[in-house]
């Protein structure tokens, strides 16, 4: 017994030993080689913004898919939106022998709407009559310069839902998506097609010979709500339809005369003009306030961020930066509808002031040093994350050569487009960044600018 007592007792100080050996070891890892006065110092400091709420005179809007109709928000007011669109003529595009004219109409398609879809609004539709050549792409364009506004071609009255309606289906890789494309047709004079098929039938088809003479001849259409504010649509797209008749000589199978009927199809398409015109009532969101600032969409209001750097001017000058968390927080409307509001962008693009101009029209994407793109929008959190943007202050710092500096930036809503990528065959690929444009959709979200919400984290690291 007494032998187990000394065994057992030279066992528990052999394991206190060899543990504050251990201890020692541990405790100097990585600093018995390196001098005191080289060991790593972080640092860690809080930058307070800036922010202020700044109107948008107009937006780049040449559009693939224009927004149509109008909506009053009773937090961020009325977006109302309309546009304007040439139709190009395929190549091939003809009238049969003999083609006498039945019926015209304009279709309006669309899947995506947003607001009261039962409430009823109307369509009308105008001439155009002045060339859109050389039209700025931006969305403060006057309609009422290139349209007679008191001469509607043709008029319908609709609602979201209640439309025609066609079922398609959409498929990728094993799921299949059923989807309803619903329609608003307004009947257009029939004169409008008499003039297509008198031009046609001058020597050489005359200005309908191909896209860029027709275009001269007949300019385009103008479309715009003109009853009603409940309802905007998202233009899937918009068709011109010349409907006639012709008489196909012996052409049956008995050879005896048949009267046909056919129709001449338009589109507005790429490859010709088409443009949003947007208005804004942004009275409510101008105001002054310490709490909050906007941003809305289309062509409505951005959030302006002034960056205080020379507030610590001595740090950025004389320590490395490593790292800049950036996250913006919205904050909900607890009396709004979820059904009909208008809901925050995805996604905001940080670009500074001075970088704005040609961001969009020259198709840039974010460098990640003069602009950013947040993360998606995240519902739980309420919030855009920009992650690290210390890039953008080493940047500005070497390029006002260490002297103290602020920036200035914009926060806007944008509409960004994802590819994904294949790495190899046997991954499942990844998201790239490959289109950037303003928001055309509307959007709206007031952000939380109160002092400690609205802020850059910054860690520091010297030697």
């Amino acid at each position: 017994m007494k032998r187990k007592f000394i065994i057992k007792g030279l066992l528990l100080t052999f394991a206190a030993i060899l543990t504050l050996s251990c201890n020692d070891t541990l405790d100097q890892v990585g600093f018995t080689v390196q001098p005191g006065k080289d060991r790593l110092n972080l640092g860690v400091d809080t930058l307070d913004l800036q922010a202020r709420t700044v109107e948008v005179d107009s937006v780049f809007s040449k559009t693939k898919y224009p927004v149509l109709g109008e909506y009053t928000d009773p937090v961020f007011g009325t977006v109302k939106s309309s546009y304007i669109g040439e139709f190009y003529l395929p190549e091939g595009t003809e009238f049969k022998e003999g083609a006498e004219i039945d019926s015209v109409r304009v279709i309006v398609s669309y899947t995506k709407m947003m607001g009261d879809s039962l409430a009823p609004m109307e369509l009308s539709v105008y001439e155009v009559n002045k060339s859109l050549k050389g039209l700025d792409n931006y969305s403060h364009v006057d309609p009422a310069t290139y349209a007679d506004l008191s001469a509607p071609l043709g008029s319908q009255v609709f609602t979201g839902k209640n439309s025609t309606y066609r079922t398609e289906t959409y498929s990728s890789g094993y799921t299949t998506t059923t989807y309803n494309v619903y329609d608003i047709i307004v009947r257009l004079p029939d004169s409008l097609g008499e003039r297509f098929l008198t031009e046609y039938r001058k020597p050489g088809h005359g200005k309908m010979v191909n896209a860029d003479t027709f275009r001269e001849f007949f300019r385009g259409l103008y479309f715009a709500t003109t009853f009603g504010n409940s309802t905007v649509l998202n233009v899937n797209i918009t068709s011109l339809y010349v409907h006639y008749h012709y008489l196909d000589k012996k052409g049956s199978s008995t050879k005896q005369d048949t009267i046909r009927t056919d129709m001449m199809r338009l589109n507005i398409t790429p490859e010709v003009t088409q443009l949003n015109y947007i208005q804004n009532d942004n009275s409510k969101l101008l105001g002054t306030s310490d709490a909050h600032a906007y941003v809305k969409s289309p062509a409505g209001v951005n959030t302006e961020i002034t960056f205080p750097f020379s507030e610590i001017h001595d740090k950025i000058k004389s320590q490395a930066l490593n790292l800049a968390n950036f996250t913006v927080y919205a904050m909900p409307e607890a009396s709004e509808n979820p059904m009909v509001k208008i809901s925050p962008p995805d996604y905001l693009l940080l670009v500074n002031k001075d970088s704005l101009n040609g961001f969009f029209e020259q198709r840039k994407l974010p460098d990640n040093m003069t602009s950013f793109l947040s993360a998606k929008f995240d519902a739980t959190s309420y919030s855009y994350r920009f992650n690290n943007i210390s890039t953008m202050i080493n940047h500005y710092n070497q390029k006002h050569g260490g002297a103290a500096f602020n920036l200035v930036y914009y926060l806007i809503p944008v509409d960004a487009t994802y590819t994904t990528v294949q790495q190899s065959y046997y991954s499942s690929g990844s998201q790239a960044l490959t289109e950037l444009h303003n928001q055309m959709w509307p959007t709206a979200a007031k952000l939380d600018k109160r002092v400690g919400n609205l802020k850059l984290e910054l860690i520091f690291s010297n030697f």
